[in-house]
């Protein structure tokens, strides 16, 4: 807890903003554990879909917008980005004297109050606004479309900059985003993973012979390269996940690929324990799926850039194929499966990326916040 060192003992209001709670993923998992870090701030965000929220989530107060009762929102949340600015602005002048902001898309245009310190934990720079055309090519097929949305995207993010612009201090999730922040904000950003539930995870050193891919079933992921190395050289391979490209996906498919589609938690744990390796082809921000492999004891086979080179070791938690493309893939998996992988060292390896080591880290920050005086001179008591 955050409290003044003074005769009252008043507690440091502190809020968590986080751009929307629908779909579940590695950024929902870091609010959840800003929660259980702080549990008595209060989260607000645009819209919340109670149905699927984590049980994490099931003791918060959770504060959000009229957008809850939008036709659809839940299935459809990406085509109302318009209203998201108006849903934040909605909100008011949060009261606060620190406010969290998770946030890859509009969370940190949220308003507070006077005197209030924004520090923004940035998954990364809207995409949507800062490469568009890469956005909306996965997004939608109709290029009619795709050049209207386009322009209002790029009038938007000036508005973005600006907001960015009102954020006291920037963490960034990784190196690489770190990078984008400063090209897009100009400003500077410090870098703490993400957390990872490596508790969730117990090593395997036995396996059923399968590689393995966890993952939302989107064009951008590039899991069609995988889908094709395999076909070509017959492996078994397990993809778990649900998305709009399940279909293609399967189309490119042989009798060795088994699509499993969406599972519980529990099950995904048991997968990754019996798979031989997980299989990571996307360029991801950081990605917390590796990761969560490591922790099973499995190797990763990763494309080799972005935020795996950041989490993966080279031949003692992995190994990195240069090129989004089957044949890159194929050349690598000889000298992966010449490598005697070691579980417990790959264990030990995930570990870097504790829920804890995460904890810590951002008490550490909000102490040197505060140490700088920057609006108001508390002290953190853990």
């Amino acid at each position: 807890m955050l409290e003044e060192k003074s005769s009252k003992k008043r507690r440091l209001d502190i809020v968590i903003v986080h751009d929307y709670l629908i779909q579940m993923g590695g950024a929902e998992q870091l609010v959840a554990s800003l929660h259980r870090l702080f549990p008595l701030a209060p989260i607000y965000t645009s819209v919340v879909d109670r149905s699927r929220l984590m049980p994490d989530f099931i003791d918060a107060r959770i504060i959000d917008s009229a957008m809850r009762l939008l036709p659809g929102i839940a299935r459809h949340f990406k085509k109302y980005f318009l209203l998201y600015p108006i849903a934040f602005q909605s909100l008011g002048k949060i009261p606060a004297d620190l406010a969290i902001i998770s946030s890859s898309g509009f969370s940190k245009w949220a308003q507070f109050a006077d005197g209030c310190i924004r520090i923004c934990y940035c998954h990364t720079p809207p995409r949507f606004f800062w490469s568009p055309d890469d956005y909306l090519e996965n997004e939608t097929s109709r290029s009619w479309l795709r050049s209207i949305v386009r322009r209002i995207l790029l009038l938007l993010r000036q508005s973005d900059y600006r907001a960015a612009q009102s954020i006291d201090h920037f963490i960034a999730n990784s190196q690489l985003v770190r990078e984008r922040i400063q090209n897009c904000y100009g400003r500077d950003a410090t870098v703490i993973y993400p957390p990872v539930d490596i508790d969730r995870f117990t090593p395997q050193a036995s396996h059923d012979g399968y590689y393995l891919i966890v993952s939302r079933l989107v064009g951008y992921k590039r899991l069609d390269i995988v889908i094709r190395a395999f076909r070509e050289n017959g492996r078994k391979l397990v993809v778990i996940g649900e998305g709009p490209d399940r279909e293609r996906l399967q189309n490119l498919a042989a009798p060795n690929i088994e699509f499993r589609g969406w599972v519980a938690r529990d099950e995904v744990v048991r997968a990754m324990q019996n798979a031989y390796a997980l299989v990571f082809p996307g360029l991801e921000d950081f990605g917390i799926t590796p990761i969560e492999a490591n922790a099973c004891g499995k190797p990763v086979l990763a494309f080799g850039a972005g935020g795996a080179l950041e989490t993966i070791v080279a031949r003692q938690s992995g190994l990195f194929f240069e090129q989004q493309a089957p044949e890159a893939i194929n050349g690598a998996l000889p000298q992966f499966e010449a490598i005697a992988w070691d579980a417990v060292a790959i264990r030990q390896l995930a570990e870097r990326f504790s829920e804890k080591r995460f904890q810590e880290e951002i008490l550490r920050f909000v102490d040197d916040v505060r140490a700088t005086g920057r609006g108001f001179a508390k002290t953190l008591a853990i």
